[in-house]
């Protein structure tokens, strides 16, 4: 009979995006199964009393904290964070990353062909939204696995949605960014397969977070999941949370290079087809 089993005390989880929405909710959740917590954020002072107080929760947890407020799409201060993992790693023998969370939400919403030349994305918006919600899993993969960071038995998540392949207005290059994502996730699954590392994409339902309200028309869209839903809720962000936790369980291995639905089985259900009692 399998045992269910904790984190080890060696045991280390890098979220990218970690001061809000899904990376939060995630750092929070997996402190209390026993990870020490790396987090890259990127915030200005006024959001610094939200970094300050996740990371307290997070040490209450009795494990350690370690918060880099930076660009993680920067190459530049990705190898000074992993400059500092590896110093870190140095001084507790024994310790790997076990999982990789990538939940970075920044990107351009515009459309690619406007009323106006000068309200259309232009090439530097969509390279820089690729770059970010895409590409930069690759590099910090690369990163991890070249410094022999990543443990045996690791886990990757990338949060996808739903807008990955549905249209949605002024989505285009975050919905590319996206297919991207889950694409960058299957190649990552054949290839970190001999370093016994799975990689998934976790596809939330629409949850109510800092990102969605930056999506113009997010009320409609907030609408709509309500009543596509089967609970007729919105998914929450310790609902995801609770998903990653799980599938970072040893019992998960055989699930691989796939997406994950964690909607409570939004995705399922056709609007066209639902009719209110």
């Amino acid at each position: 009979m399998t045992t269910v089993q904790s984190a080890s005390e060696h045991s280390y989880a890098l979220i990218l995006g970690v001061s809000s929405g899904f990376g939060s909710a995630v750092a929070r959740t997996l402190a209390r199964e026993g990870y020490h917590i790396i987090g890259v954020h990127l915030d200005r002072a006024a959001g610094m009393k939200t970094v300050e107080e996740l990371k307290a929760a997070i040490e209450a947890q009795g494990v350690r904290a370690l918060f880099f407020n930076a660009n993680a799409a920067d190459a530049d201060r990705r190898r000074d964070v992993i400059d500092a993992i590896q110093q870190e790693f140095a001084e507790r023998e024994g310790a790997s990353v076990k999982v990789l969370l990538h939940s970075l939400a920044f990107g351009s919403l515009k459309q690619f062909v406007a009323d106006s030349p000068g309200d259309a994305l232009t090439q530097r918006q969509m390279e820089m939204t690729l770059d970010v919600m895409a590409n930069s899993l690759i590099y910090w993969t690369q990163d991890l696995i070249f410094g022999k960071l990543f443990g045996r038995n690791g886990r990757i998540f990338a949060m996808t949605s739903a807008g990955s392949r549905r249209i949605l207005p002024m989505y285009g290059a975050v919905s590319a960014a996206k297919a991207a994502l889950e694409s960058y996730i299957r190649q990552l699954a054949l290839e970190l397969a001999p370093y016994g590392i799975t990689a998934n994409s976790i596809r939330a339902g629409v949850t109510d977070t800092p990102a969605l309200r930056k999506i113009p028309g997010s009320e409609i869209i907030i609408n709509n999941a309500l009543m596509r839903n089967p609970y007729h809720q919105l998914t929450t962000t310790e609902d995801v949370a609770e998903v990653i936790a799980l599938l970072a369980r040893p019992e998960s291995s055989w699930i691989n290079g796939t997406i994950v639905g964690a909607d409570g089985g939004e995705d399922s259900v056709d609007l066209t087809w639902w009719k209110p009692e």
